[in-house]
């Protein structure tokens, strides 16, 4: 199931969600699927960042004073992503850059 949000505030945000109930669904499947999905939106998508919510790993790995969001989210919005995939219900997020 796909369901597809207009983020309030910023009508430019995209956020997207899929459910996908496949067993052996991985983080290169859910990557996969984010790029596919990326395109399908735009014709130069940059994923900026990303979560791994089932391992707990993120991009960039990085952290930059103290702040109640993670890094990962705050370098993509600070570099303008404006679109989130989100898998699984958190299990694999990527913040893209549409452009």
């Amino acid at each position: 199931m796909v369901q597809i949000l207009k983020m309030t505030g910023n009508s430019s945000q995209e956020y997207i969600k899929f459910d996908i109930p496949e067993a052996g669904f991985n983080f290169l499947k859910a990557k996969q699927l984010a790029k596919q999905t990326a395109f399908e939106k735009c014709d130069y998508p940059m994923i900026l960042s990303w979560k791994n919510g089932k391992t707990g790993e993120s991009y960039p790995n990085y952290e930059c004073g103290i702040n109640d969001r993670p890094f990962w989210i705050r370098y993509a919005e600070g570099r303008g992503a404006n679109l989130t995939i989100d898998i699984n219900q958190g299990d694999y997020i990527f913040m893209v850059l549409k452009m």
